[in-house]
């Protein structure tokens, strides 16, 4: 679900902009080598959101062994889970800090690292205290990781001039993919500890490649500068619009974090629990699931020219809703696995389109306040689906997500009014 820096306006609202114009003429103006150099800047950042993925999705598919390692309830786990989110909130801003001072290049390679040492501590754990300690530190990789490789990412757009944000999330839902695929596969042959040891080592060799390939390649200029200024001379009519616009669609990133980090935590519980799947199974959801957002992603920029940033947002909300109610109702496995892949393919752009937006709208300051949002949006999922899991059942807590979806869908409508 990632972006400290200014993004400048990757695809038209419903028509071209002024800025995106100057983008691209810009781009044309640059020469083949240069191109050639961001080019291999581009793929290595790429690799790192995909290894990100990975991770993530390799922690993923294997909480129900977890839960049962440690002898969590529906409640207990949520609130264990809670720990990821909060440890990348508490992070977030630390890590803004450090990549205005340091670059945001070496603080990707070291949130990475620290990411991939992390992963395989929580099949050591055997009590729920332990287990949210150890996701603390797992957060704090993940949400550094987060912030960092999203900076970076806005400065590579700004080079290149050409909308390629959505590519870079779809490189993470690729790797979620990856990483529940063969976390699926292998869940009869590796144990927990074992997969998860597996997964953390090859991060670590991802993260020691394409960092030596990421901090060799051409450093990038600062972003944002022009688009503050223009903001602070517009007025305070303008500045207020902007400020309503910004925290719009930062609801509309808190909504779909909030379903995002349900999916994420509580897909192979449900499908396990409630649909009566196995191991290999309910880990098919969540591969589902990220093979549905991948795709979504890697069409995210050519939907936004040919519909309009508004229209894809209110689109992929409205399936995602409708998605979801499939999803957690369905009695059979195979109409669960459909309403994930509606699901994936709703939520697909809707993040990265809202803090985009938000960047282009206020500076900095908006992809802050929109990326936080959405982080919160992340850090109350969980807990509170396994609260209404044990007041009522998963599947019903489950539903929530299609509110919120639904919510995201209606807001691109006040969006467009400011």
């Amino acid at each position: 679900m990632p972006l400290r820096n200014k993004i400048r306006p990757h695809a038209p609202a419903d028509r071209p902009s002024p800025q995106s114009r100057s983008i691209g003429a810009r781009s044309r103006t640059l020469p083949a080598s240069a191109l050639s150099s961001w080019g291999g800047a581009r793929l290595a950042l790429t690799a790192f959101f995909a290894v990100d993925g990975l991770l993530f999705a390799a922690w993923v598919v294997r909480i129900p062994d977890i839960r049962n390692q440690v002898s969590a309830s529906h409640g207990a786990l949520g609130l264990a889970l809670l720990c990821v989110s909060a440890g990348a909130v508490a992070t977030m801003p630390l890590v803004s800090r450090l990549c205005l001072r340091y670059g945001s290049r070496p603080i990707t390679v070291a949130s990475l690292a620290l990411l991939a040492l992390s992963v395989p501590l929580p099949a050591h754990t055997h009590s729920v205290p332990a287990l949210g300690g150890v996701l603390l530190l797992f957060g704090a990789g993940y949400g550094g990781a987060n912030v960092a490789m999203n900076s970076a990412a806005v400065e590579i757009v700004s080079e290149l001039g050409r909308p390629v944000m959505p590519s870079f999330h779809a490189g993470y839902s690729l790797g979620g993919l990856l990483g529940a695929g063969a976390g699926g596969l292998l869940a009869g042959t590796l144990t927990a500890a074992q997969w998860l040891a597996v997964a953390g080592l090859l991060g670590l060799a991802v993260t020691a490649l394409a960092g030596a390939a990421l901090l060799r390649s051409p450093a990038a200029r600062p972003v944002g500068t022009a688009a503050a200024s223009a903001s602070s001379s517009s007025g305070r009519t303008a500045a207020g619009a902007g400020r309503v616009l910004v925290l719009l669609l930062g609801l509309t990133a808190f909504c779909t974090a909030y379903g995002e980090g349900a999916i994420a935590d509580w897909t192979t519980v449900h499908l396990t629990d409630d649909v009566q799947a196995g191991a290999q199974a309910a880990a098919a959801g969540y591969v589902a699931y990220a093979l549905a957002m991948t795709t979504g992603r890697i069409g995210g920029t050519w939907l936004s020219v040919r519909l309009g940033q508004n229209r894809v947002m209110l689109l992929g909300g409205s399936t995602a809703a409708a998605g979801m109610l499939l999803a957690a109702l369905a009695p059979l496995v195979p109409l669960a696995l459909a309403g994930f892949v509606l699901v994936g393919l709703g939520l697909a752009n809707l993040f990265p389109l809202a803090i985009a937006r938000a960047g282009a709208a206020g500076g900095p300051r908006g992809v802050a306040l929109a990326s936080t949002l959405g982080y919160g949006g992340m850090l109350i999922g969980p807990p509170v689906i396994g609260f209404l899991a044990d007041a009522t059942s998963l599947p019903l807590a489950l539903t929530t997500v299609a509110v919120a979806a639904a919510v995201a869908a209606l807001l691109p409508l006040a969006v467009r009014r400011h």
